[in-house]
């Protein structure tokens, strides 16, 4: 019997599931990375910081604030917009100033993105300097074919629909041939009514990933697949050169 070509998806029942898949979407933080390294929640402790400096209140009425713009705007970076006119641009300065030496490499990721067959993205709701630094990090050496940052959606963040059409729209990809990986299950919701394939990625060793009351669950209907093991997953999909 003959061979698939090399960088062919794989005879793996889940691999012909994603036969198709020609555009391969990420998002970053906490879905490139593990959500262990805690990498993300320094993110998320100068954003409260950053609120208590600008808005003058204390932690628990950042606290409150924060989580009031991300139900209502999806980020607090677009609620600061929004509603008081911030300066995007040194917000994003600010919060991704942060120690990035708890992220090391990660050769099997790495591998195995370089070996799924078509293009390859990242579509995050940070900045590209700070895509790039982590990526870095892991030992990526520019894979991907675009970095679609915040910046370039207007700072109108996932799950905005606009912001994924803008996405798909610049770089020319065909949802129904597309794939997105994500760890927040409501940013997979517009992609699958486009007509996108969705994977939630969660923590290692679970099934869900902290969420909201109001927000929708790792068992949505609109998530097609999910995994704890990013690299592991996709090596399925594709055969070792």
């Amino acid at each position: 019997m003959e061979g698939r070509p090399q960088g062919a998806l794989s005879a793996d029942p889940v691999a012909d599931r994603f036969a198709d898949i020609r555009s391969w979407v990420f998002d970053l933080d906490d879905t490139l990375y593990p959500k262990h390294t805690g990498v993300f929640d320094q993110v998320s402790e100068r954003i409260l910081l950053y609120l208590q400096r600008f808005l003058s209140i204390s932690a628990e009425e950042a606290t409150v604030v924060r989580a009031n713009f991300y139900q209502r705007h999806g980020t607090t970076l677009r609620g600061l917009i929004v509603e008081h006119g911030m300066d995007p641009d040194a917000f994003l300065d600010f919060v991704h100033d942060i120690d990035t030496s708890r992220l090391g490499p990660d050769p099997a990721l790495v591998a195995a993105i370089g070996r799924l067959p078509g293009r390859r993205f990242i579509l995050t709701n940070g900045s590209r300097r700070h895509a790039e630094r982590i990526l870095a990090r892991i030992g990526f050496d520019n894979p991907f074919d675009d970095i679609f940052d915040i910046i370039r959606a207007d700072f109108v963040p996932k799950p905005h629909p606009d912001t994924y059409r803008r996405f798909l729209d610049q770089n020319g990809i065909d949802p129904a041939t597309a794939v997105m990986f994500e760890d927040l299950p409501r940013n997979l919701e517009v992609p699958k009514s486009l007509g996108m394939a969705t994977v939630l990625v969660v923590p290692a060793g679970t099934d869900q990933v902290p969420v909201e009351a109001w927000e929708t669950t790792a068992k949505a209907p609109h998530i097609d697949h999910l995994t704890d093991d990013l690299g592991g997953f996709l090596a399925r999909l594709t055969p070792s050169r």
